[in-house]
């Protein structure tokens, strides 16, 4: 009996959530015990990490000659980010913000956006492209890395209290086995290979359902990867700023959902276009319609960012009702 794509596709979306989870633990503990600062952990490991989904689909899609679904996950998940991730954080209660790494972060958004638009004028993103979003993805987590030492004394404790040494301590029960930092260290690097074999494992599932899905529905591998993919690979960034939301600590949460917006475009799409012997192709829908939004989704955090320094309720309505436009435009124009 062969099951439906949906049920391969969710099922993959669940081993991918929760391979990614177990991926991200692991790896700040990791780094943790490596003696990695707790600031540089939260702007750089977790939004990496919280980008696995979208690294592992858009691998795993590239090797299976599905390019355009790669590129669309990693359009839709920026406009899902910010529009609905964002907008629902400010609506549940009025956001401030007060990290430095964000007056980087929004300009370097605008800008991966922008240079993302150029790159794809041709319909293909090579591996020459690939190689420069790399390189100035490593740019600018050095730059993250030297502005981090100048952030507020407050904001070091908030980034302690959440990736520091205090949160990395297993349960007491494991306590008791663990309690030395090498058992630590070897728990913690099975739970980070664990995390990578979920991951790739998912995404091969929910690539393939994504996949037999589109064949069945009679749409494009760009258009399921635009909406039903972007928004189920997006969940970890969801959940994590809802929760942050929901505790009244969202200055880091925003920090590394900004911050993964631009992996998702330097480093993800940047490995995708590597690992792509021929190229990822480029929809030209993709390329006059969903680029420049994820573009204007950039360029609109910029004003709003510096208001006040704050996202306002009336703002974050804003957001979310751009993206349910969006949505229903999609739906009416393009399937």
């Amino acid at each position: 009996m062969q099951l439906h794509p949906a049920f391969i596709f969710l099922g993959g979306l669940v081993v991918i959530l929760l391979g990614a989870a177990l991926l991200l633990r692991g790896a700040t503990r990791v780094a943790t015990l490596l003696g990695v600062r707790p600031v540089i952990i939260g702007l750089t490991v977790v939004a990496v990490g919280t980008s696995m989904p979208e690294l592992a689909v858009g691998v795993a899609a590239a090797l299976e000659g599905r390019g355009g679904l790669a590129v669309g996950n990693i359009a839709g998940s920026n406009i899902f980010n910010i529009l609905v991730i964002v907008g629902l954080s400010a609506l549940l209660r009025p956001l401030p913000l007060h990290l430095m790494s964000l007056k980087l972060d929004v300009p370097v958004m605008i800008g991966a956006s922008l240079a993302l638009i150029i790159m794809a004028w041709d319909g293909v993103l090579s591996r020459v492209d690939g190689l420069l979003l790399l390189t100035f993805g490593l740019s600018y987590t050095l730059a993250l890395v030297l502005l981090s030492r100048h952030e507020s004394a407050a904001m070091r404790r908030e980034f302690a209290e959440e990736f520091g040494s205090e949160s990395t301590a297993p349960s007491s029960a494991m306590a008791a086995l663990l309690h030395s930092r090498g058992a630590r260290g070897v728990w913690y690097a099975v739970l980070l290979v664990a995390g990578i074999a979920l991951t790739l494992l998912g995404a091969e599932l929910l690539v393939s359902g994504a996949g037999a899905l589109a064949q069945r529905f009679g749409v494009s591998d760009t258009l399921i990867g635009l909406t039903i993919v972007a928004i189920g690979t997006s969940a970890p960034e969801l959940a994590t700023t809802l929760v942050a939301t929901h505790q009244d600590d969202r200055d880091v949460a925003i920090g590394n959902l900004v911050g993964s917006c631009i992996y998702n475009i330097l480093v993800i799409l940047g490995m995708t276009c590597l690992v792509a012997q021929d190229g990822v192709a480029v929809a030209r829908d993709v390329f006059w319609i969903d680029l420049p939004l994820a573009a204007a989704v950039a360029i609109l955090l910029l004003p709003v960012f510096r208001s006040g320094d704050s996202v306002s309720r009336r703002e974050g309505g804003l957001f979310v009702g751009v993206y349910v436009l969006y949505l229903l435009s999609f739906l009416w124009w393009r399937t």
